[in-house]
């Protein structure tokens, strides 16, 4: 029992040094600055790795964040939160608004939207995840031995058609055209079954 009201009273103090020097930080003390940033840096900048796992940018974040410290202690009061809940609160902030921002000039116009993958599943993937994967490979199954290769290769496999012009020795051409005349006897299939 005597312990647990140490440690209280420990952490009482620290909560208090901590109180105090963000007031004196808000009135311009550098070296109250520095006793907080002593006293904090290591929980905000995990604050800041659950939010940018990018060791680099955490930083880059947690240096924000201590200006952001710097230019609003004076608005901390110490009767309405507690030093470490404000701090972590202008850290967090300041990493989302960060994350934001960042986001924000990753945007591109939509002329140059088509030069960009789309990260949808294929169209395998979508019917594999409906539940059709029994007819699929099924019908692919009914293909010539060839042509269910391309499209194994192609379609699940992700291989271009000159991956596999190349791989068989054709003309791009005919694979192609392989590929195209089997994908008409893959939809029959599919049609047929459903």
């Amino acid at each position: 029992m005597a312990a647990d009201s140490a440690s209280s009273d420990l952490d009482s103090a620290r909560r208090a040094r901590l109180a105090d020097a963000l007031v004196r930080t808000g009135h311009g003390d550098r070296s109250a600055f520095e006793a907080v940033y002593r006293a904090t840096s290591a929980k905000l900048f995990g604050v800041c790795l659950r939010i940018f796992p990018d060791r680099n940018e955490a930083e880059e974040a947690l240096q924000d964040a201590y200006l952001t410290i710097w230019n609003k202690a004076a608005s901390f009061e110490s009767g309405r939160a507690s030093p470490i809940s404000w701090l972590v609160a202008v850290t967090r902030n300041r990493a989302i608004d960060r994350l934001r921002a960042r986001g924000k000039a990753g945007m591109t116009s939509l002329d140059e939207a088509a030069e960009i993958a789309d990260p949808a599943p294929l169209a395998d993937a979508q019917l594999l995840a409906s539940g059709e994967n029994h007819v699929l490979h099924g019908c692919i199954e009914a293909l010539e031995r060839r042509d269910a290769n391309f499209i194994r290769s192609a379609f699940i496999g992700g291989a271009t058609y000159a991956d596999l012009a190349a791989r068989e020795g054709e003309p791009l051409g005919t694979v192609k055209s392989r590929i195209r005349r089997a994908l008409i006897k893959l939809r029959g299939c599919m049609e047929g079954a459903s």
